[in-house]
């Protein structure tokens, strides 16, 4: 009888998290840190790179990612959009990808990026699948999008797998403008 009550509240207590919003990341007004990434599409390719170190007082998008979908996919060809439309605020846009086999993934994205058209927006493998630790990424996030302006996070999208759709796409292109505006 404890072990069947046990079970019934070990349940119940994993349905009311599944019903809560997914939280990773950093918080408003926090500071994005640095972090290198390896580079799989874009023009620094093969290398290690920081974009947060070359980025000062711009707006930034900030993308964490544990898997290649079609949605994360419409999602970054957006992005692309929002650079060219905003190349006068210097909005700068870019993917991480979290794994613990960037040798694998690494073609992976490459073939994902031509596929979903992902433009100009660089995609770079992180050898860690939790992410850079002062990014407080969650376990159960599968996508993690950081609104950055003035070297601050003004806002917040998590989602866990299968929670990124077109609304959340939308809702997080909506977002983009006020970090741009902020640039002004």
């Amino acid at each position: 009888m404890r072990i069947a009550c046990g079970l019934l509240l070990l349940v119940s207590g994993m349905t009311a998290t599944a019903d809560e919003p997914c939280k990773s990341g950093l918080r408003e007004s926090q500071r994005p840190g640095p972090y290198t990434a390896l580079i799989s599409v874009g023009p620094q390719r093969g290398q290690q790179h920081c974009f947060i170190c070359e980025s000062g007082e711009r707006p930034l998008v900030i993308v964490f990612a544990g898997q290649l979908s079609a949605p994360l996919g419409k999602l970054v060809a957006k992005l692309d959009r929002a650079l060219a439309e905003h190349k006068a605020a210097e909005l700068r846009a870019w993917v991480t990808f979290l794994t613990d086999d960037q040798v694998s993934l690494d073609p992976r994205v490459v073939r994902w990026s031509k596929q979903h058209a992902t433009g100009t927006v660089p995609l770079g493998v992180f050898e860690d699948p939790v992410g850079p630790p002062t990014y407080l990424l969650a376990s159960d996030a599968d996508v993690t999008v950081l609104l950055s302006v003035k070297q601050k996070v003004v806002a917040n999208f998590a989602f866990r797998a299968g929670e990124l759709n077109d609304a959340a796409v939308g809702e997080i292109m909506k977002a983009v403008p006020r970090i741009v505006n902020e640039r002004k």
